[in-house]
């Protein structure tokens, strides 16, 4: 790899090479990577339209770049250490040679099944080997692959199936996650029933070998499809500009996006960013605790710690089971030394009780990062304190699905670190603060929208399908910007924090959920007439779901109600769309246009009821006296 940023001079002078010159800087760092045929031209793009293309006529395969060309010097050096959910479980680890060759046969198998270049594949498995393994093979053959997160609802999975046209998906039998079983095939097949044609095979790994449904002619044995296949696979050689995979993110209205990143961009992008955000070394092993099903699992659990030939440590469980230890015993144990995780975890973790973290050797982690959602002080100071000792600095990293890769961030021993702040943007990135008419707010101690106004390699392509949705989500709302939906401050010395989302979009536990795909949900329910939902300060999950519900017949027990409004946000979109407040209301605070003024029941959620602001242009602004009035009630 290109040698990394190792001081603040070399930071400045990256920083500034890649504002004069990006195409020659981005050539450069593409270099360092393998390429069957260099491309003819650095960047096109298009911001007023939505077009943006990277290393166009080149040519490459992802895998070639995360796999053989490890093989020569470090094919014994393990690539995955796998940590099951039951501690007293085996660790499995695979070398980088073994992961070739198990990538390789399960490739094979797909290209014996049907499954050539173009062709998506949906994933909808736990945190275990063989997904990176289904994913390599993906990418090895062409294939583009859809990750859906396996604690979304069976309806969930069903439409980003039916949306990206799957031919395939890959799932386990059971996903364990802390005490629970979860019978992911019951819920494949859920699934399936609802209108996905699309699928022509099912493919099954035996992760507990209890009993399930079994559909003959379309659901194969993981193990069926990798017998005698070759340990050997041709990749299947890629433009830059092709496809690599499909991650659905939440909008603001009730359809996921399908964000669409490729094979040349992103490689570049994730790989530069793990070398240099982490300071990676040779030999340290790097654990990302998030789950493949999210875009910070793609990034920093597979593609960027493989594409530099690092350890990458993927756990199959939850932080605090059997007990709110796990994390740092397993740290422990396998002397990690980037660790990589989410606020709402150190938050659970710190709220357990400091004695969880006494007595672990944790001397080997050399840096701690956070990602999905703006860390708070406090749980900052604790992290950094108790599980860095005060030595290891702490990297608050802020990036999107849409970005494919850290944007902004402090680095390691290199610049400084501040509490809630993501701090600098990366070489490349050029980040602006702009006022909602667009205008950009030049100089320090300012606050406003944050959007970007160059392309970097690994930006969006499209979302899949629907490219004019991408260009109205991301490019339409300020011309010639990417609007990012999030307001940020910058301090007087330039750094950024992130305050929140601007649009209908809540970010529950680094989870981004959309507010319309959870009142569809909500309103499913034969008694609810109408629902507005925003989201709230929670003390662990970041910000937690405040649904406000307008009835069809009162109710005499409000605690059934809500507990049946929550069966449907499982049903619907799963677990993680669970509400924390539900207010029975008689109306919402409507303008005279019909749009719900959500900043007042924002207010009303967090019980700040001061400046709640002119309501004058409300349709009923009568309703807002009740709403504060029954918010004032509630504990």
């Amino acid at each position: 790899m290109k040698l990394q940023i190792n001081s603040i001079t070399d930071y400045h002078t990256s920083y500034r090479e890649s504002i004069e010159d990006p195409a020659a800087f981005w050539a450069s760092q593409a270099r360092a990577f393998q390429w069957t045929k260099e491309w003819d031209a650095v960047l096109e793009s298009d911001f007023t339209g939505g077009y943006n293309r990277w290393y166009m006529g080149g040519h490459l395969n992802i895998t070639i770049n995360c796999l053989d060309r490890h093989l020569e010097e470090s094919s014994d050096k393990t690539a995955i250490v796998w940590e099951p959910n039951d501690p007293m479980q085996e660790t499995r680890k695979l070398s980088y040679r073994e992961l070739h060759s198990s990538v390789c046969q399960f490739a094979n198998g797909l290209r014996a099944n049907g499954i050539g270049k173009g062709d998506r594949v949906c994933f909808y498995m736990p945190m275990l080997p063989e997904l990176v393994i289904g994913i390599l093979a993906c990418a090895r053959i062409g294939a583009i692959h859809s990750v859906v997160f396996a604690g979304f609802s069976a309806a969930s999975l069903a439409d980003r199936i039916k949306d990206a046209s799957c031919k395939m998906l890959i799932c386990a039998d059971y996903n364990i996650r802390g005490p629970k079983q979860i019978p992911v095939k019951s819920l494949v097949d859920e699934a399936l029933s609802l209108g996905c044609e699309c699928i022509e095979k099912v493919i099954v790994y035996r992760n507990t070998g209890g009993g399930i449904p079994w559909v003959n002619g379309r659901d194969y044995w993981w193990y069926d499809i990798i017998e005698g296949q070759a340990e050997e696979c041709t990749p299947e050689i890629m433009d830059s500009e092709d496809p690599l995979f499909i991650l659905y993110t939440s909008g603001s209205t009730g359809k996921p996006k399908g964000v669409v990143h490729t094979c040349g961009g992103y490689m570049v992008y994730t790989g530069y960013t793990f070398n240099n955000v982490f300071q990676f070394q040779p030999g340290e092993i790097h654990w990302c605790t998030a789950d493949i099903g999210w875009i910070t699992g793609h990034s920093y659990v597979i593609y960027g710690p493989l594409l530099n030939g690092a350890t990458t440590l993927l756990f199959e469980g939850i932080p605090t089971y059997p007990d709110p230890s796990r994390f740092w015993k397993i740290c422990e144990k396998h002397k990690v030394n980037i660790f990589y995780t989410a606020p709402t975890a150190i938050r659970a973790l710190m709220a357990a009780g400091d004695e969880h973290t006494i007595g672990h050797d944790l001397s080997a982690i050399r840096v701690l990062g956070t990602v999905g959602e703006p860390i708070n002080e406090e749980a900052w100071h604790w992290y950094n304190e108790k599980v860095g000792r005060g030595i290891a600095p702490v990297i608050d990293t802020w990036w999107q699905t849409e970005t494919g890769g850290i944007m902004i961030t402090p680095l390691p021993g290199i610049t400084d670190t501040k509490p809630c702040f993501a701090s600098y943007p990366l070489p490349g990135v050029q980040p602006i603060l702009v006022d909602v008419n667009g205008n950009e707010i030049e100089g320090n101690n300012a606050e406003g929208l944050l959007c970007i106004k160059f392309p970097w390699p690994s930006i969006i392509r499209t979302t899949y399908g629907d490219h004019e949705r991408c260009r109205q989500s991301y490019f339409s709302a300020f011309p010639g910007l990417y609007f990012t939906g999030d307001e940020a401050r910058r301090d007087e010395d330039g750094r950024y924090r992130i305050i929140g989302r601007v649009d209908d979009v809540i970010n529950v536990s680094g989870h981004r959920i959309g507010t319309a795909e959870i009142e569809n949900a909500i309103d499913e329910h034969d008694n609810v007439v109408e629902s507005a939902v925003v989201g709230y300060a929670h003390p662990i999950k970041g910000q937690g779901i405040y649904a406000y519900v307008i009835l069809l017949h009162p109710v005499s027990d409000e605690t059934a109600l809500f507990k049946e409004i929550n069966e449907k946000l499982v049903q619907y979109i799963g677990p993680i769309a669970k509400a924390d407040e539900v207010m029975i209301v008689s109306g919402l605070p409507k303008t005279r246009s019909g749009k719900i003024m959500r900043r007042l029941l924002r207010k009303a959620a967090e019980k700040d009821y001061e400046n709640l602001g002119d309501i004058s242009t409300l349709l009923n602004p009568e309703i807002v006296e009740e709403i504060v009035e029954k918010s004032k009630l509630k504990p």
